[in-house]
């Protein structure tokens, strides 16, 4: 099997190739996000390929971003969901990959249309609750970009999740600092997250360095040391938007830009070739 950092590697080369083809997408929060993916699928959560809605004895996985779907959808076929080949049709008419997840197209690995900012944090708490409720022992992970915290739907849940104590949920929030429309300080600053999440009954860690696998790796393994005791778990992880690709790192522009012909050569020269090969 390939290394953990190989697969980041390629997954990487995956989604400036998906967005590229498409000229249309998210790249710099995929970039950003990459580590997460590989950690969760290929070391942290246990989950199966044969796929069904129930999750039932395995982690489910809520992705509450949908925009950041390349990453997603790498990970996914990677992972062995669905054939590599299928990446081709990313965001073409009639595939199952769309822009944002969805359960229209039945993608295997997709649970529940997602993109509609704010509103993961809820689906999230209700699938585990229902883990709890039909005596399921395993988690529900689920990843939040922090300029949808601007969302109060995020608040009201976050709330309600401490209050009802649902302790099989760890949420992670990718705090890279930008959304579409610049920093995050400057559109609605966001302060302390680790203190906002803390004073709102929930256990917190900060994970300094989210592109970093081994410290994701050992953050994710730490916040499951922490479920079951009465609080649902957040890990607030720094991240680099764009990480890997010099010009679109820390830049709120690549949000939701593809690169031209000239910027795609030049991003994946800058990415490493690898075993696994591209889609």
């Amino acid at each position: 099997m390939a290394s953990l950092t190989e697969i980041a590697a390629q997954i990487r080369r995956d989604i400036i190739r998906m967005v590229y083809l498409a000229q249309s997408g998210h790249p710099g929060g995929s970039l950003g996000c990459t580590e997460f993916f590989t950690a969760l699928y290929f070391q942290v959560m246990k989950h199966n390929p044969d796929f069904t809605m129930s999750g039932k004895d395995e982690d489910i996985f809520i992705l509450s971003n949908g925009h950041i779907s390349p990453v997603y959808y790498s990970t996914l076929a990677r992972a062995g969901y669905f054939p590599l080949k299928e990446l081709y049709t990313f965001r073409k008419i009639n595939s199952r990959l769309q822009g944002h997840p969805t359960t229209h197209e039945h993608l295997p690995g997709v649970r529940i249309s997602t993109g509609s900012l704010g509103q993961g944090m809820s689906v999230a708490i209700g699938a585990a609750l229902g883990k709890k409720l039909s005596g399921d022992k395993r988690w529900v992970f689920s990843l939040h970009g922090d300029g949808e915290l601007e969302e109060g739907q995020c608040w009201e849940a976050i709330l309600f999740a401490a209050h009802h104590k649902v302790d099989n949920l760890i949420a992670t929030v990718d705090w890279n600092g930008q959304q579409i429309d610049g920093p995050t300080s400057e559109v609605a600053g966001l302060g302390n997250l680790v203190e906002k999440f803390h004073v709102f009954g929930w256990e917190t860690l900060e994970l300094k360095d989210g592109n970093n696998l081994q410290l994701v790796i050992d953050t994710l393994e730490k916040a499951k040391t922490l479920t079951g005791k009465g609080k649902p778990v957040a890990i607030l992880m720094h991240t680099v938007m764009g990480k890997g690709v010099d010009f679109m790192e820390n830049n709120h522009e690549w949000h939701g830009t593809a690169p031209n012909e000239e910027q795609f050569k030049r991003a994946m020269a800058q990415l490493p070739e690898t075993s696994l090969g591209d889609f």
